[in-house]
């Protein structure tokens, strides 16, 4: 191996620790930016998957493995937003064991307007530090990097709002 591969080689460690970094110091900003007024940024993880899904309803299960909470952090999450009108629960129809959570209206509602403000803090950030090209360049690489260590899992698919 030359100087200059040595150079240019960056280790696994390293590309992941600067990954890592990079996406608290976004994390940081955007919470304080967040408009924690309307919801919080664990009911908006809810809130936007569930915006997602057709008729903006899913099995809790698939809600437990599409959020950034854990298993009885979504069932709570859920409780409480049933109790504010946000989501409403049903047994699912084709098995009785199952309950499906749906965005309500005025959870659809307080969502867009969470993600309205969310959505351009998100835009001021990402476009303070990287131009069209780098944007581009950042999401292949980060598909590329979930598909690569989920197999292609489509568990924590990320898609644009429908805000």
């Amino acid at each position: 191996m030359t100087n200059a591969d040595r150079a240019t080689k960056v280790s696994p460690i390293a590309a992941w620790e600067s990954l890592f970094r990079a996406q608290v110091a976004v994390m940081r900003t955007l919470s304080d930016d967040f408009p924690s007024q309307v919801v919080t940024l664990a009911e908006y993880d809810v809130l936007y998957t569930l915006s997602i899904q057709p008729e903006r309803r899913m099995r809790i299960r698939d809600l437990n493995t599409r959020t950034l909470l854990t298993q009885p952090s979504v069932s709570r999450m859920v409780d409480r937003l049933v109790g504010r009108g946000l989501v409403a629960k049903s047994v699912d129809p084709s098995d009785g064991r199952g309950t499906i959570v749906h965005l309500t209206d005025e959870g659809f509602r307080l969502y867009h307007e969470a993600a309205r403000a969310h959505g351009r803090s998100i835009t001021g950030q990402m476009t303070k530090a990287l131009n069209d090209d780098e944007l581009a360049q950042l999401k292949d690489l980060c598909e590329k990097l979930r598909i690569g260590v989920s197999g292609g899992s489509d568990d924590c698919i990320v898609e644009t709002p429908n805000a």
